[in-house]
């Protein structure tokens, strides 16, 4: 971790290591939300065959979509934040030399995707233009928790009174019939998740994530296809912590130090 030089307007930022170095990216030092794992676990959620236009929703400071590009050299990955500052970030980030093999097959869009469907196709987020969407989105609900008061970390850590909906809608909305959505999210908001996908989406699979393989899942990702029927699967899901607080496990060792996929079951 370096910090970077910054504006005296402007909140310091450091430049973080991903994927064993693979992935630079540049975020607030403080203050506001900073880029953590989730969206290396993702990223890795995609298939290693995955090809085309990846769509990462809320991308913050591009760590999902930097991700997927690096180890997925046949994707051209948009990530979209509403955050002016969070995208200049990811913007900037690009021209770092640890970047340097992906760069080009990333770009970076500011828009409201929670908008209207009028306001988001005249933003650029036009229908049936991703093969694949990927997100990350606030794990809480305004309405059910408490969040932190720091309106500048807030956005990043609570969805508003209109909760995970707008989110699936613009999804199933971008992505052509058969593209697939992949989402991390808390463990018990999974039926805050399946609600909104009903009628939109099907073949869902479910992945829990597991702190040791003894715990209880703290989160899931969610894997569907737009416009299918196939019917919902729960998968065996992924260990982080070999024991409470230890090492990683091999699983999560290969993703997180070495970039590579989850390796989990595919229809």
């Amino acid at each position: 971790m370096t910090s970077s030089d910054t504006p005296p307007n402007l909140p310091q930022t450091t430049q973080d290591k991903f994927l064993g170095g693979k992935v630079m990216v540049e975020q607030p030092a403080k203050g506001r939300h900073r880029a953590g794992l989730d969206a290396v676990y993702l990223a890795a959620s995609l298939p290693d065959d995955t090809a085309g236009t990846v769509f990462d929703l809320g991308t913050g400071v591009g760590t999902a979509a930097f991700c997927a590009a690096s180890r997925l050299p046949n994707i051209k990955a948009v990530g979209v934040e509403v955050d002016p500052y969070a995208a200049e970030l990811a913007r900037n980030a690009l021209s770092l030399p640890e970047n340097a093999r992906f760069a080009d097959r990333v770009k970076i869009m500011e828009s409201n995707l929670t908008a209207k469907g009028s306001v988001r196709h005249e933003s650029g987020l036009i229908s049936s233009i991703a093969d694949h969407v990927i997100m990350n989105p606030p794990y809480y609900d305004s309405a059910r928790f408490r969040v932190t008061p720091q309106s500048d970390r807030a956005p990043a850590h609570a969805l508003d009174d209109r909760g995970i909906e707008p989110w699936i809608r613009t999804a199933k909305d971008l992505l052509k019939d058969g593209g697939t959505l992949s989402i991390i999210f808390r463990a018990d908001g999974l039926q805050d998740l399946l609600d909104p996908m009903q009628r939109r989406f099907g073949a869902i699979d479910i992945i829990p994530i597991r702190p040791t393989a003894d715990a209880p899942a703290t989160r899931i990702i969610l894997r569907a296809v737009a416009a299918s029927k196939a019917p919902l699967q729960i998968l065996p899901g992924f260990t982080i912590h070999e024991v409470a607080g230890g090492p990683f496990t091999q699983q999560a060792s290969t993703v997180l130090r070495d970039g590579a996929g989850l390796q989990l079951a595919n229809r």
